[in-house]
């Protein structure tokens, strides 16, 4: 490896080279005494062998470091480096602010060096929440049910806490509800959120900063730079990264846990496994009545025989899941919620699917529903479908995805305005919060509930910028779809206030992870980047530096599938997955749509196998895209501590444990110390243009 400037040199070093006494009391916390670690002697409940280690930090792991020495490490004038510095600390002051309120998550170690910033601006005064600060009030499992032996047989399941019911008055004003303490109107909670007006500003600055030239340049020679880093750091440690997980009992890849970020519900099975399920309900229930037709009943038998088929002539290929042209009767008895049946049938095969999850023990799935936002009753209707058919399991969580379809419903006159839309999906919500014991099923039902998502294709043509003048939901009576950012905006804005809600009631809380970045305007990335706690795909961030190094820099999570985008958008070997990993980004793997585009039992598996054998992928590099989709799920903070180790929201060494996560030390030690000089060179420079100006 060779640069042309010969002020940069790699060099290899044995010992860890200690940092400017500033940063270090900044960044690095003193070890507790060893009596009190929680690592002292951990052991994990299905096997891991208990640790006799004392608590090390990151300067305790001996491996080789790369670093950059002299005056000048960054490659760029000193006043493009302040400019930069500058305009990215503004952005990071920007997504702390929206986290911060929304009750989401920010990584405490960008926490921490914004606390030194004394830049003057309206977020001054802010306090930074982190991690560890805001872990959500879910559905906590005791560690003894962590993994009972059929879970969907689980009498307790549903059995929550009900806190007592409330009178307050919930209202909508100009697209988001507001919380009353009387009829009249006069007294309010007070609930913040970033107004249209402070959003479409924020949106300009970050659309703004994304086309600086000089800032792109910079930022895209960091990413290089990171590149480059990495690519020396597997040279030099690959073997002793190896090393270390080989001398782990008990623990490898396939044993360490695992989450499904992203994959829909309605096609998280195989063609296969589909096909199987149907063969047997027809054997076996020919003669129930599923739908109606023309005001007439029909059972499944008829169903088929209208479509001229039989059991014997069904296959995958007659199954046509790709292109769902001569099968959508079928989609309406087997894999809907909300159909003649109440989902019968789509209880029964999610349950099979969540049986295969607990029988391999180390996979888990966060599992997409819709809620279409056409009628109030829909959320009722679907914990009722849950609860009445009993689907739970601790391998499964729920993410509610809500499909931007406004066009669709006002041409069909199913509604006048955006507004509809907005009450038909957040109102139930408010209502459940405020009255648990008028709406038992929905609370019972949100407590395994850990966010929204918004669904469509984003390549449909769209203007993605707007200004204040954009009209407000009530007025949005146009034929036309609301761009991107509108439906992100106010889904964003109604659950910062839900958020805060359930936050007084003693209720958990949700996240917004949209999908985001698979095509359309690199606008929909600076959405995410503001309002989004994680994303999927992200494809885009690969055209956009300023914002790839800034997802980089506030660690927000990318759930990313390459099997679905390699039929749908991108080529595999184009995907930039390994390009992200490589740089330090948060990646997990995820199948999206096992239906379409897997053939085996386990698609997860398939997903991992198949890109470890495309990108070459190492067994530590598989491991911590696995302890990665761990971290971005919406389980549980119990349930993480047990697969990922009690400080697993700790800074680098000290919240990995090996022997659960297979994880080296080494590597989380190199991601880490990587992130601290990439924040440290920022951070530095606004600091000395601070005192320059003091002087």
């Amino acid at each position: 490896m060779s640069f042309a400037d010969d002020s940069y040199s790699f060099c290899r070093h044995y010992e860890y080279e200690t940092r400017s006494e500033q940063w270090q009391s900044i960044c690095q916390k003193p070890a507790p005494p060893t009596p009190a670690s929680p690592r002292a002697s951990s052991s994990d409940s299905d096997g891991g062998a208990p640790t006799t280690s004392t608590r090390l930090t990151d300067a305790d792991i001996n491996f080789q470091r790369v670093s950059v020495s002299g005056e000048d490490t960054s490659g760029v004038p000193l006043e493009d480096l302040e400019r930069a510095s500058t305009l990215l600390i503004e952005a990071l002051k920007l997504r702390s602010h929206y986290m911060e309120i929304s009750d989401q998550s920010f990584p405490t170690t960008t926490a921490r060096f914004l606390k030194t910033v004394r830049l003057k601006d309206r977020y001054d005064n802010l306090p930074v929440r982190t991690v560890s600060e805001i872990i959500r009030k879910q559905s906590m499992v005791s560690f003894t049910d962590m993994h009972p032996t059929s879970s969907l047989k689980a009498p307790h399941a549903w059995d929550v806490e009900f806190v007592p019911d409330e009178s307050y008055i919930i209202k909508p004003v100009n697209g988001v509800f507001h919380i009353y303490k009387d009829e009249a109107l006069t007294s309010e909670l007070n609930f913040t959120y970033p107004d249209m007006s402070q959003f479409v500003n924020d949106m300009q600055v970050m659309c703004n900063m994304i086309a600086d030239g000089p800032l792109k340049s910079f930022c895209y020679r960091r990413l290089c730079y990171l590149s480059s880093k990495y690519q020396m750091h597997v040279l030099l440690n690959e073997l002793r990264e190896l090393a270390a997980q080989k001398a782990v009992p008990h623990r490898d890849f396939y044993n360490t846990r695992k989450v499904d970020t992203h994959i829909h519900a309605a096609s998280c099975m195989n063609q296969k496994h589909l096909l199987r399920f149907i063969k047997k309900t027809l054997k076996n229930n020919a003669s129930e009545v599923v739908t109606h037709t023309n005001g007439q009943p029909m059972t499944l038998a008829q169903v088929f025989q209208s479509m001229n088929l039989t059991t014997y002539d069904l296959t995958v290929d007659m199954l046509d899941v790709h292109a769902d042209r001569n099968n959508s009767r079928l989609r309406e008895v087997f894999l809907k919620t909300d159909n003649y049946l109440n989902g019968k049938y789509f209880a029964q095969i999610i349950k099979e699917v969540a049986f295969d999850l607990e029988e391999s023990k180390y996979q888990n799935a966060e599992l997409r529903l819709s809620i279409y936002g056409k009628s109030p009753d829909e959320w009722n209707k679907l914990a009722k479908w849950a609860i009445d058919n009993n689907v739970y399991s601790s391998n499964i969580r729920w993410l509610i995805q809500i499909p931007r379809l406004f066009d669709i419903f006002k041409s069909n006159k199913m509604m006048t305005s955006f507004q509809q839309i907005i009450d038909n999906i957040f109102l139930p919500l408010f209502e459940a919060t405020n009255k648990p014991s008028e709406n038992p099923n929905l609370h019972r039902f949100l407590t395994y509930v850990i966010g929204f998502d918004s669904v469509d294709d984003e390549s449909k043509p769209e203007n993605p910028l707007f200004d204040n003048d954009v009209p407000r939901p009530e007025e949005w009576t146009y034929e036309e779809n609301p761009p991107y950012a509108y439906y992100i905006y106010y889904m964003y804005a109604n659950m910062t206030v839900l958020n805060k809600f359930r936050q007084m009631r003693g209720l958990n809380t949700f996240v917004l992870r949209p999908h985001c970045g698979e095509a359309g305007p690199v606008q929909h990335l600076v959405c995410g980047y503001l309002m989004a706690e994680n994303i999927s795909h992200g494809l885009l961030l690969r055209k956009v530096p300023v914002l790839q190094y800034l997802y980089y820099l506030t660690q927000i999570g990318i759930a990313m599938s390459p099997l679905s985008n390699n039929s749908l958008f991108l080529n595999y070997h184009r995907n930039p997955l390994p390009e992200y990993l490589a740089r330090g980004l948060i990646i997990s793997l995820s199948t999206d749509d096992p239906l379409q585009f897997h053939f085996t039992k386990e698609p997860l598996m398939e997903e991992y196998s198949i890109a470890a054998q495309v990108w070459k992928l190492s067994s530590c590099d598989m491991c911590e895209l696995a302890r990665n989709s761990v971290i971005m799920s919406g389980f549980s903070h119990n349930i993480k501590q047990q697969w990922l180790g009690p400080n697993y929201f700790e800074d680098g060494i000290s919240g990995n444990d090996i022997t659960r996560t297979n994880v080296p030390e080494i590597r989380v030690a190199y991601r880490y110390e990587t992130l601290l000089d990439e924040l440290s060179n920022i951070f530095n420079v606004n600091q000395k243009c601070h005192v320059k100006e003091n002087e």
